[in-house]
């Protein structure tokens, strides 16, 4: 059985964080935060998402 590219890419994290799991998540929640900051800025720029400034979700 071959692995799913997606297992394949939680290893390759998991080993950048020398085999620590919790480091693994600590710095996927990090660059999650990252984007997610990233991506209200984007928001905050473009007139086309007020629905998403104003508190409507609609691409979440």
């Amino acid at each position: 059985m071959t692995p799913r590219p997606t297992d394949t890419l939680i290893d390759e994290i998991i080993a950048t964080c020398n085999g620590d799991l919790r480091g693994a998540l600590k710095a996927l929640l990090m660059v999650n935060e990252q984007l997610e900051a990233e991506l209200q800025q984007l928001y905050a720029a473009s007139p086309q998402f007020v629905a998403v400034r104003a508190g409507n979700n609609i691409l979440h």
